[in-house]
């Protein structure tokens, strides 16, 4: 049975993150930077989360996959995620004003490969989404969705940082203390599933 959690009424008026004005650019105060390369084989071995992120600024729905979302209070509610500028949702997500964050299982991979393809219509298969009352496009049946409104923004290299404020959420599969809960992650450029297979402890 789903869990309906709502932690807020209104949305957080958006303000900029103070941040220095060079954080996007080369810092020539390091004598030494490591290679594109370099950094992405270092996190290749680092696996993520997997979540979907939608959002309607006005011009029609958005979605895309990232392993970047990460919680960062408690009290009050908010969580980070980045979106690259490449990213077809990039411009959408730069304007609006809430975003709809689906924490996925494995139950949801074909979700997850769906924010992840490149050059398809993320929105085409009506069934599978639906608007909140609110107006956000969310997925249906996914383990957890939170709605968030956009509370900041941070130029970051070729990407942007950006920070919410949980407003709304819904509890599709909960986790009890100490499972697994199918817990979908994303490692070395495959999906994969935790169990009590993986589990050390």
């Amino acid at each position: 049975m789903s869990q309906h959690v709502t932690a807020a009424s209104s949305a957080v008026p958006a303000s900029p993150i103070d941040t220095p004005e060079h954080l996007g650019a080369p810092d020539h105060r390091f004598a030494s930077s490591l290679s594109a390369a370099e950094f992405k084989a270092v996190f290749r071995g680092h696996p993520g989360g997997v979540a979907v992120i939608t959002a309607d600024a006005g011009d029609g729905p958005v979605a895309l996959t990232a392993t970047s979302v990460a919680s960062v209070s408690a009290e009050p509610p908010l969580l980070i995620f980045s979106v690259s500028a490449l990213s077809s949702a990039s411009d959408v997500l730069s304007r609006a004003e809430t975003v709809v964050v689906h924490l996925l299982d494995a139950h949801d991979l074909e979700i997850a490969q769906l924010g992840a393809t490149s050059g398809v219509d993320r929105f085409a298969e009506t069934h599978r989404w639906s608007r909140l009352v609110t107006g956000e496009p969310a997925y249906n049946d996914v383990r957890a969705w939170v709605r968030c409104a956009v509370i900041g923004r941070m130029d970051a290299g070729g990407s942007t940082v950006i920070a919410a404020h949980a407003l709304q959420a819904q509890l599709e599969r909960d986790v009890a203390a100490g499972e697994h809960g199918d817990a979908l992650v994303y490692h070395n450029r495959t999906w994969h599933r935790l169990g009590d297979h993986s589990r050390l402890v």
